[in-house]
């Protein structure tokens, strides 16, 4: 993601203001929908990626998800839910999980700004950058188990494979 530089950093901005400028700035499409949503349009390599960000003023937090353009069918919980586990094992930041309404799997993260006014423009493209890489990362595991019929352990291995050569 490319740096933007700010000449307007002393001033007061809402939360979601910073994150308003950096998709602006990316040309991404997004609905801010009131004072504590944003909802971004991201392209992907294996798909389009629906960001949400959520502003809740009382506990000074910033929430995150990144959800995938899939639906995981009721059968197929079961193995999304170990592969989600054995993933999660592995992260530094964040989580995957489902939302059980929609059935769709999503990145997580919240990021705490106790005693700051806004998150800064790194934070933000910190959180951006890591959500990406890792849904792109786990995206073709979790087509595996659902579309594949592979077990959770052998969609993850399959999916990770370093590839050697050019195209």
């Amino acid at each position: 993601m490319t740096n933007i530089s700010s000449s307007t950093e002393n001033q007061s901005f809402h939360p979601l203001d910073v994150i308003e400028q950096i998709v602006e700035y990316n040309d991404w499409s997004f609905d801010r929908r009131n004072d504590e949503e944003l909802a971004v349009q991201v392209p992907g390599r294996w798909c389009d990626y629906s960001m949400h960000f959520a502003w809740n003023n009382s506990a000074d937090a910033m929430h995150f998800t990144c959800a995938f353009d899939m639906r995981v069918p009721k059968e197929k919980l079961t193995p999304i839910y170990e592969l989600m586990a054995i993933i999660n094992e592995q992260l530094w930041l964040g989580h995957f999980s489902i939302w059980s309404e929609e059935g769709l799997p999503m990145f997580r993260h919240a990021l705490p700004l106790r005693g700051a006014s806004q998150p800064s423009q790194e934070q933000i493209e910190d959180l951006i950058d890591t959500a990406m890489i890792e849904c792109e990362r786990f995206y073709p595991a979790f087509q595996y188990v659902i579309w594949g019929g592979k077990e959770p352990t052998e969609a993850l291995e399959v999916s990770l494979i370093d590839t050697v050569g050019e195209c």
